[in-house]
């Protein structure tokens, strides 16, 4: 036997790419409505009547049309409500980031720094 033969592949190693600075981050476990897969980097909203999160899109009038926060993990909602972990602060690449529709980096930054979310140029994700 070689040594060759007795190594396994442990899988790969793929770093996060959202963070983008040192400006405190903030975490909340949060429901994520029922409707959609998100992936982490969403921009999310809150709808206003439930309190529960959805993707942020400029049309929707639900109070989701708001971004107020950013996913940390993915989160499967596509058939239930699910509790996933968001961001409500900090600095993050703009790069790695899911905009709903209607949104643009533009459109959010301004929005997200008024909660104390920062957006920076970073390596694309």
């Amino acid at each position: 036997m070689t040594h060759a033969e007795g190594l396994k592949d442990q899988g790969s190693y793929k770093p996060c790419n959202l963070v983008a600075g040192e400006y405190p981050r903030i975490e909340r476990i949060v429901t994520i409505a029922a409707g959609a897969d998100l992936t982490k980097g969403a921009v999310l909203g809150r709808i206003t009547a439930s309190g529960k999160f959805a993707l942020s899109a400029s049309a929707s009038s639900d109070g989701t049309e708001l971004p107020d926060a950013i996913l940390a993990e993915d989160a499967f909602a596509s058939s239930n409500d699910v509790e996933a972990v968001v961001y409500f602060s900090g600095e993050f690449n703009e790069h790695a980031l899911e905009l709903g529709a209607g949104h643009t980096l533009d459109s959010i930054r301004i929005p997200l720094r008024a909660k104390s979310i920062f957006l920076a140029k970073n390596q694309s994700a």
